[in-house]
C-alpha cells in the first residue's frame, strides 16, 4: 500500500507490461539484430565478471597506466580520433566509451578529440553511406509507409527537428548517423550543423573521465583525503545522471513534436514515430531490405 505523498512507484502490473513490451520488441528484431543484441549482453556479462573477479583497483591502475602511455605517444591523439571514424559505422558500438576514454587519457584537453572525433566521424559516416546506399535508399523510401511518413514530418517541421532526434539517445549514436544518412529530406549540411548540439553531453563525459583517471591511480588516490574521495565520486557519478536525465527529456521533446505536428495527420506521425525507433535495426541501409514486406502491409491494410 503506498503512503500518502510518498513517490510513485511501479506496479506489478506496470512491470509486466514492460516485460512484455520489451519481449515484443525482441520477437519483431532479425536474426542478426538478436544475435547482435545477445552479443552485447554477453560483454556486458563478461566484463562484469572481471571487474568482480580482477578488482576494480587493479584494473583502474591497468587502464590509467595504458591511457597515460596513449596519451604520451607521439600519435596518441591520432589515434583515437581515428577510432572515432571506426564507432561512427554501424554496427559498431562505443562513441560514450571513447568519449570517456579521451578525458581519461588527456582530462580537458581531451575534449577537441572527442568533439572533433564525433563531428568529423559521423559527417564521414553519412556522406559514405548516403554515396555507397542511393539506389536502395530510393527503393525503400518508394515502398515503405514508415519512411515516407518520417521524410513527411521532417521536412514539414525541418532543422528543429533534425536537431531534436540528434541530440536524443535513441536511436543510439551509430544508428542515428544511419538513420539520417536514410532521411533523402536531411541535407548533408543540416546533419553537420545538427552534430553540434551533441558537444555539451560530449563535454560531460570527457570530464567525468577526468574524474575516474585521477580515482583510478593509486599514486593520486594516496594524496585524496576521504572528502576529496567522496567529492570525485559524487562528481562524476552527478554528471551521468545530468546526462541521461538531459537526454530523456529530449527523447520525450522529440516524440512529442513528432507526435503532435500541426498540418499532419495522427496516421503519418505514428508511422514516424515507429520509424525512428526501428532505427537500431540499420534500416534501411544496412539492416535485411522488406520491401515486399511493407508492401503487403500496405496493400493489406
Amino acid at each position: 500500500m503506498a503512503v500518502p505523498g510518498s513517490p510513485p512507484m511501479f506496479t506489478v502490473a506496470q512491470v509486466k507490461q514492460l516485460g512484455r513490451g520489451a519481449l515484443q520488441r525482441y520477437r519483431k528484431l532479425n536474426t542478426y539484430s538478436k544475435l547482435f543484441l545477445l552479443g552485447t549482453v554477453l560483454l556486458y556479462a563478461t566484463l562484469a565478471t572481471t571487474l568482480i573477479v580482477i578488482g576494480a583497483d587493479r584494473i583502474g591502475q591497468t587502464l590509467y597506466n595504458l591511457a597515460q602511455r596513449a596519451s604520451h605517444h607521439p600519435l596518441g591523439a591520432v589515434i583515437l580520433f581515428a577510432l572515432f571514424f571506426i564507432v561512427s559505422f554501424p554496427p559498431c558500438l562505443g562513441h560514450t566509451t571513447l568519449i570517456t576514454l579521451c578525458g581519461y587519457a588527456y582530462g580537458m584537453k581531451g575534449f577537441p578529440i572527442a568533439a572533433g572525433g564525433t563531428l568529423f566521424g559521423s559527417a564521414f559516416t553519412f556522406i559514405v553511406l548516403r554515396l555507397l546506399f542511393s539506389n536502395r535508399l530510393r527503393r525503400w523510401s518508394q515502398s515503405s509507409e514508415k519512411w515516407q511518413a518520417l521524410e513527411t514530418v521532417i521536412a514539414a517541421k525541418g532543422m528543429p527537428l533534425i536537431v531534436l532526434i540528434r541530440a536524443s539517445p535513441f536511436p543510439p549514436w551509430v544508428y542515428s548517423n544511419t538513420l539520417f544518412a536514410s532521411i533523402q529530406s536531411v541535407a548533408f549540411w543540416q546533419f553537420f550543423l545538427a552534430t553540434f548540439v551533441v558537444f555539451p553531453k560530449v563535454a560531460i563525459f570527457v570530464f567525468v573521465g577526468s574524474r575516474l583517471a585521477s580515482l583510478s591511480d593509486g599514486e593520486q588516490r594516496s594524496h585524496m583525503d576521504t572528502t576529496t574521495k567522496i567529492l570525485n565520486i559524487s562528481i562524476s557519478v552527478g554528471g551521468v545522471l545530468v546526462a541521461a536525465i538531459a537526454s530523456w527529456i529530449i527523447y520525450r521533446a522529440m516524440r512529442k513534436e513528432i507526435l503532435h505536428l500541426q498540418g499532419v495527420s495522427p496516421e503519418i506521425d505514428e508511422l514516424a514515430a515507429e520509424a525512428i525507433e526501428e532505427a537500431e535495426e540499420g534500416a534501411p541501409l544496412l539492416g535485411p531490405h522488406r520491401e515486399s514486406r511493407d508492401r503487403y502491409d500496405g496493400s493489406s491494410a
